[in-house]
């Protein structure tokens, strides 16, 4: 079980982590017909970005993750909106043959993946999960935009560089967002006996603080390489540095990538 996404990682996670669009949710409803005797599955969940606002337009969501303490915000973050019809359930991708005991055969109108599909075993996971579909249903692979320090602007080279050069690794990972990737879980979906496999895409534009920036980076940094919080203002400050001077909002170009396939 990973820790990877375990105590003040997850607090950043649940409060800097870009949430979805309504057009992508709208999107999700239309391409599988959500209605509200439906139950849908969000897979890698984290704290509920997306289960949270997929829950007022089915029966039931049920949230999936690893780290008990992503699931743990996800269900505060429901009571405060008043949602009481989300499950959270700890578990992977792995565990997924064990829901179908849980939940019986076609019995979920949308499996639903996002970032995190990049620590999955997606080949695996597709054909597990259409056992558990109904007839119309699918699964949904979302990638909600390009890793802040793999985008193409004025500002994300220079982050790049920075955090490269403070924690002294190689940031190449795009957590399943680009073309190839893409294409990848296209043909697996197939492979899987699921129609209809198309990609849509909902694209806005954003404007980040230097905090929410760096709150950013914070919910994406493994819990042992996080910066202890008396550390936290000067690595604020060294970020600021490694940005273009006098620049106090970063804009960013969003696209959500909706990749679906029909049972």
């Amino acid at each position: 079980m990973t820790r990877e996404f375990s105590g003040d990682v997850a607090g950043y996670y649940a409060k800097y982590r870009r949430g979805y669009p309504p057009r992508a949710v709208d999107a999700l409803q239309e391409t599988f017909g959500l209605a509200t005797d439906d139950v849908v599955l969000d897979l890698g969940c984290g704290t509920g970005q997306l289960a949270l606002p997929l829950a007022d337009r089915v029966r039931s969501v049920i949230g999936m993750d690893p780290e008990p303490d992503m699931l743990r915000l996800a269900g505060d973050a429901a009571a405060e909106q008043g949602i009481g019809n989300a499950t959270w359930i700890l578990g992977g991708d792995r565990d997924v043959p064990a829901l179908q005991s849980l939940l019986g055969r076609g019995s979920l109108a949308m499996a639903v993946i996002g970032n995190a599909i990049h620590w999955m075993r997606h080949e695996e996971l597709f054909a597990a999960l259409v056992p558990l579909l109904r007839p119309g249903g699918g699964i949904a692979v979302v990638a909600n935009g390009t890793p802040l320090w793999l985008q193409e602007n004025n500002w994300s080279p220079a982050l790049r560089t920075g955090l490269e050069r403070y924690f002294g690794i190689s940031l190449a990972t795009s957590c399943g967002t680009l073309s190839r990737d893409r294409d990848q879980y296209r043909r697996a979906l197939r492979a899987a006996g699921l129609t209809e496999v198309r990609e849509t895409a909902v694209d806005y534009t954003d404007e980040l603080t230097l905090e929410q920036l760096v709150g950013g980076v914070c919910s994406a940094v493994p819990a042992d390489r996080l910066p202890a919080p008396a550390d936290r203002p000067a690595f604020t400050e060294y970020i600021r540095q490694c940005l273009p001077a006098g620049q106090d909002t970063f804009t960013e170009e969003v696209r959500v990538a909706i990749l679906t396939g029909r049972a």
